[in-house]
């Protein structure tokens, strides 16, 4: 009943078991992977609808699945799906088995996939028979290793719906030499009846899912193998995109025909509208308890016969029992229960506590599971000796969030025996006085726990996350004293509350749960589990023992528990009828079962733990002989490499230590380029609170500018000083830059919050100066944050590259096109940032070509052209300076027209605008400059002063070209 529940529709886990009688043909198919190559064929067997009924019968879709030479003998291993699915859903997993040395047979259960009949919920006559006529058809296969006789060697594996019957198969039948059940069930009446409170959520989706699409029917008087008149459903179940219901299920507003009895089933008519592919009496079944809010003894028995728990004392061979911590339809009591029965009949048990369930799952669980079920076949169905099934109880436990890739991140704790559910019970006292509260009338609003479809936040309460709800006034509530060590929970608390109410009779249905509340008083709720009880005789006071859920969790040390018992739940029904419940603690509080020695396995250590030290080493190893050779052989133009270096007082100056940056007859020439400069005597200044955009086309030599700043390359001529100090390489006063040029680095299997912790680190400076809280803030990642860098796109790359540049708050900030990849309102608030940033005292230094935004940003600018200084000044005064007016022009400007207004007398130069030419006067005035026009029969309509950065900056530029 593996019941996806994000959508609400069928596709269960997929798993193990059901199926047939030889009859019919098979198609071969060869299966190309590595490995061997995987021989399939596909059957349809016919067998009879009911034990002893030749005149109905039902074809069931199955494919046998064999690897490697023909010759030899294997052992088999039938593998059956979820509820909801089909065989198809086991193909992959049938081709691993069948490379691994196995004859492996997958079929769909009777009502889904393309087999017929109808869904019995593995009723021992009918699915669970139809399992045994599999393994009669095994025992005639040639390759299929043999016990004896009619006996083949064959192992039965599940999850969910597969996995009960892989227990039923072992039960009924002798043959079954091994099972691994996953996620599954042991006594179907108690999943969905628990303490006697009807699962309504649950049990609405999991009929709903089994009454959609057409109802399958048995052919009647029809011959065994033919296919004539043999119904079908060629939905195969409920259809992958099929939707389905929740809540009350299907029909149960519909009455029973007149004079039925309770357990009669449904009229022709509403079997076929409400019933789909389930059974009749299962039909009955569910809308009787649907219909009444709680379930009937019929029922119960119903459900239980057709449970693993009818034939308990049966099942004695070796178990592989795998079960969800998170997991509300089948919880861990349930393994728990299997595991008890299956030891005590003699049988080797392991059990597996995995860290998904049907509230959640993770890929890495399910290959892990996988593997695991192959090996435990392998010992118990090969013989082999030497494989190791692992642990006789293993737990898998969330440790966070894995810097690598932003996935929660699993670790295991084993032990060498089960502990059970009570192992080492330890008290933790409870405080509060007697409470009354109400159960609402109709039982709305509902408090919440585990919603279908919403549980996969039942695995994140280990990470601090929960979806709990508990409404004032409909609950009681209980709490011990801040814990003064952690605690691990591991299996079922229990407390002790006396339990009265005024309800007419005398019932009081509560749903108990364990909260863990953080010392800030959010409160998270391990795997979303509650406890449903049903509290009788309770008119004069009843004191009864409440098994809280199975679960195992970390309650830290300075948290709470909080006991909460609430009238109502989401998941449940509650009664209608309102009343008022009065709870008091009978004990001294709650007993928590604790496993000593259970202990997490340690996280390997990342590379870079071990990586960054050997990287280190060998850089200084470098280093140290790279610079040995410097000094053994100083270069011809260098004289006097062998000389003491420049007095510290040279490369300081006090008078200019307020200074954030200046820079003096900078020159740059690069090898190979005899008489092109990439920056020749630039000079300029620039004082605190300044944001400072420095401009210039591409190759003026902006980004060698920068690049000398940061003490990355050396200038040939002229000098750099930050506040003071002669930028060299490795300057001690470069540690007051934060730079970002020509984009960051980063290890992209990384996250980006990892990135940029190790940066830091790789400072060598105390973490509390990082700023790192604001850094993430400016970054503006979100959850992305917590993602490997390789995810990211570039604009994410940007931002955080960015962040990375302002760790520990420079006094000094230099950007190199800082809104690369940023939307709009991404690149508005990169404006705010470097705005406010350098109205506390900062100075910031943005290289960009949105020079719309550096107007906007900018409060002085530095423009260059060919590695030369072009015009340095406030913006306002460049954009608005008495020497550059904008010309409107009628229509089109004439490509010829900049040149020709360029060439006259008093013009420096002219560029075309949209709205007409950009004209920078050199001597002559507007009316000169406006004569000519005239004269020149251009069509002016305006002329006035130029206030936009991009005509000012195409000036300037075109100037000097």
């Amino acid at each position: 009943m593996d019941l996806r529940l994000t959508r609400f529709r069928g596709r269960l886990l997929t798993a193990v078991v059901v199926a047939t009688a030889l009859v019919g043909a098979g198609v071969w198919a060869v299966v190309p992977d590595d490995g061997p190559a995987v021989r399939r064929v596909e059957r349809t067997f016919t067998v009879p609808e009911s034990p002893g009924d030749d005149r109905g019968t039902v074809r069931v879709d199955a494919s046998y699945f064999t690897a490697g030479e023909s010759a030899g003998r294997r052992p088999a291993v039938l593998l059956a799906h979820g509820f909801g699915g089909d065989k198809t859903d086991l193909r992959g997993r049938a081709e691993e088995l069948a490379r691994a040395g196995y004859a492996v047979l997958t079929w769909s259960a009777r009502g889904f996939g393309a087999s017929t009949g109808r869904i019995g919920l593995n009723d021992p006559e009918r699915e669970v028979a139809d399992v045994s006529r599999l393994i009669d058809w095994l025992a005639k296969r040639p390759e299929v290793r043999l016990d004896g006789e009619g006996d083949p060697r064959v192992g039965v594996a599940g999850a969910s719906y597969g996995g009960a019957v892989s227990l039923l198969a072992a039960g009924y039948d002798e043959r079954v030499d091994a099972i691994a059940p996953s996620i599954t069930y042991w006594d179907l009446s108690e999943a969905l009846f628990p303490g006697g409170v009807f699962k309504e959520l649950w049990s609405g989706v999991f009929f709903t899912t089994g009454s959609a699409g057409a109802a399958p029917s048995a052919t009647v008087g029809t011959p065994p193998g033919s296919d004539s008149g043999a119904g079908t459903d060629a939905g195969g179940g409920a259809a992958p995109d099929a939707p389905t219901g929740s809540g009350t299920g299907t029909g149960t507003g519909a009455e029973p025909p007149a004079g039925a009895g309770p357990d009669a089933g449904p009229g022709p008519a509403r079997e076929a509208a409400g019933c789909g592919r389930f059974s009749a009496e299962l039909c009955a079944m569910y809308e009787r308890v649907a219909v009444a809010g709680e379930p009937d003894e019929a029922a119960r028995e119903l459900l239980r016969e057709r449970s693993p728990v009818a034939v308990a004392d049966r099942i004695d061979v070796p178990a592989l029992i795998v079960q969800g911590r998170s997991d509300s339809l089948f919880p861990l009591d349930h393994a728990d229960a299997m595991a008890e029965a299956i030891r005590a009949n003699g049988a080797p048990v392991a059990v597996d506590w995995i860290a998904g369930g049907h509230d959640s799952g993770s890929q890495a669980e399910a290959a892990r599971v996988a593997d695991r079920t192959r090996v435990w076949f392998d010992r118990h169905l090969k013989g082999d000796a030497d494989a190791d099934t692992g642990p006789a109880f293993r737990v898998t436990r969330t440790g966070g969030m894995d810097t690598t890739d932003g996935e929660v991140r699993l670790r295991a704790a084993e032990a060498d025996a089960y502990p059970g559910l009570s192992a080492g019970d330890r008290a933790v006292a409870l405080r509060g006085p007697e409470q009354s509260f109400a159960n609402p009338a109709g039982g709305s609003p509902p408090a919440v726990s585990a919603v279908p479809g919403l549980g996969g936040l039942g695995g994140l309460s280990g990470l601090g996350v929960s979806l709990s709800l508990d409404h004032p006034g409909r609950h009681a509530r209980f709490e011990s004293a801040p814990l003064g060590e952690a605690v691990r929970v591991t299996g079922s608390p229990t407390v002790r509350v006396r339990v009265a109410t005024d309800a007419d009779d005398g019932e009081a249905v509560l749903f108990a749960k364990l909260y863990d509340v953080g010392p800030d008083g959010r409160q998270v709720l391990p795997a979303q589990l509650v406890t449903p009880l049903r509290v009788t005789d309770a008119g004069e006071g009843r004191t009864v023992e409440v098994r809280l859920p199975a679960i195992d969790h970390r309650f830290e040390s300075g948290h709470r528990m909080r006991l909460v018992l609430s009238t109502t739940d989401l998941a449940y029904a509650s009664p209608v009828e309102p009343a008022v419940h009065t709870v008091s603690l009978a004990g001294d509080g709650v007993r928590v079962p604790v496993v000593p020695g259970l202990e997490t396995e340690a996280d390997p250590l990342p590379w870079w733990v071990w990586g960054l030290p050997l990287l280190g080493l060998v850089t200084a190893a470098a280093l140290l002989l790279t610079g040995r050779r410097r000094r053994g052989a100083p270069t011809v133009s260098s004289p006097d490499a062998e000389a003491a270096p420049e007095p510290a007082a040279a490369d300081t100056d006090p008078e200019r230590e307020d200074v954030p940056l200046e820079i003096s007859g900078l020159s740059k020439r690069y090898a190979g380029a005899t008489d092109r400069y990439a920056v020749r005597d630039l000079s300029f200044r620039v004082e605190r609170g300044q944001v400072l955009g420095l401009l210039g086309p591409n190759g003026a030599g902006k980004t060698t500018t920068l690049r000398m700043l940061m003490g990355l390359i050396s200038p040939d001529d002229g000098e750099v000083r930050v506040f003071g100090r002669r930028v060299r390489p490795g300057a001690p006063v470069l540690s007051r830059v934060g730079a970002f040029v020509e984009g960051a680095g980063f290890l992209p299997h990384l996250s980006g919050r990892a990135n940029l912790e190790l940066y830091w680190k790789a400072t060598g400076r105390p973490e509390r100066d990082a700023h790192l809280a604001e850094a993430l803030e400016i970054a503006g990642l979100g959850d992305a944050l917590e993602r490997a860098v390789r995810t990211y796109s570039q604009g994410m790359r940007q931002r955080l590259a960015i962040a990375q540049a302002m760790l520990g708050l420079p006094d000094l900030l230099i950007l190199d096109e800082p809104t690369n990849g940023l939307d709009p309102p991404q690149i508005r608030e990169m404006r705010e940032v470097m705005i406010r940033y350098a109205s506390d005292g900062r100075t910031v230094i943005v290289s960009s070509h949105l020079l719309a935004e550096v107007e906007q940003t900018c409060t002085h600018l530095v423009v260059m052209d060919r590695g030369r200084l072009v015009r340095t000044g406030p913006v306002e005064e460049i954009t608005g300076s008495g020497d550059t007016v904008l010309v409107g022009v009628r229509g089109p400007v004439p490509e010829t027209l900049p040149e020709k207004v360029a060439a006259l007398p008093g013009v420096g130069s002219a560029a075309p605008t949209e709205e007409g030419l950009l004209v920078r006067l050199d001597g002559a005035g507007v009316p000169e400059l406006l004569a000519e026009l005239l004269r020149m029969e251009v069509p002016v309509v305006a002329v006035g002063p130029h206030r936009r950065l991009e005509d000012a900056f195409l000036t300037l530029i075109g100037g000097e070209r």
